[in-house]
């Protein structure tokens, strides 16, 4: 009697080098997301890969730190922790097994306040904070795709900055799990909220220059 091997386990699989290997219409686990071993970046929302703007731009990057500083220096003492990316995001809706996980994102910075959901890859499970700068590219991802699995998630809050309108856009969960809009704000305004006691963020001071 012939021994039959079985079939590989998603530890056995093999790695997956190339971009080029990947089918943009085949669909995704988070399991599937871990064998990708090139450079370029890619998130996966419901099951469908998405490629990520290229490398931040300059202008990018000087408002992801205008916004991270107060916000990492208003929870000196505080349960919550942020984070900015590459940090995954696995939004899990029955099962938190990798295979079963088919949406995974990398905002430009959570805040996350219940530790539980934190762990050596990232975290697992809604932020209660997620910000978004946009890019020229990404901007209908941003405001249809993620909307849709941040509110589904559970996320409490989501933000939205523009580096070309100069604008700070946000939705806030209610208790029926629906995101509700605020006034779109922007330089000469601040922004504070409820889930970081004492935080202030000056938006003249974000989009100077």
């Amino acid at each position: 009697m012939k021994n039959i091997k079985p079939y590989p386990t998603e530890e056995e699989l093999p790695p997956i080098k190339t971009l080029n290997e990947v089918d943009f219409s085949a669909y995704y686990s988070y399991a599937d997301y871990m064998r990708f071993a090139f450079d370029e970046r890619l998130e996966i929302i419901k099951g469908h890969l998405f490629k990520m703007s290229p490398a931040p731009s300059r202008i990018h990057q000087k408002l992801l730190g205008r916004i991270y500083v107060p916000i990492y220096n208003s929870l000196n003492g505080h349960k919550c922790e942020v984070y900015t990316a590459p940090f995954d995001v696995r939004l899990a809706k029955k099962s938190l097994d990798d295979k079963e996980v088919f949406t995974v994102v990398q905002p430009d910075i959570v805040v996350v306040c219940d530790e539980r959901k934190l762990d050596k890859r990232g975290c697992i499970g809604a932020p209660d904070i997620v910000v978004e700068i946009l890019s020229p590219g990404n901007n209908k991802k941003e405001l249809i795709n993620k909307y849709e699995v941040y509110e589904e998630a559970g996320v409490k809050e989501y933000w939205i900055v523009s580096s070309s309108e100069k604008t700070f856009f946000r939705y806030i969960l209610d208790d029926n799990g629906k995101f509700q809009p605020t006034k779109l704000l922007t330089e000469g305004e601040e922004v504070s909220t409820p889930i970081m006691p004492g935080f202030k963020l000056i938006l003249e001071e974000v989009f100077q220059d």
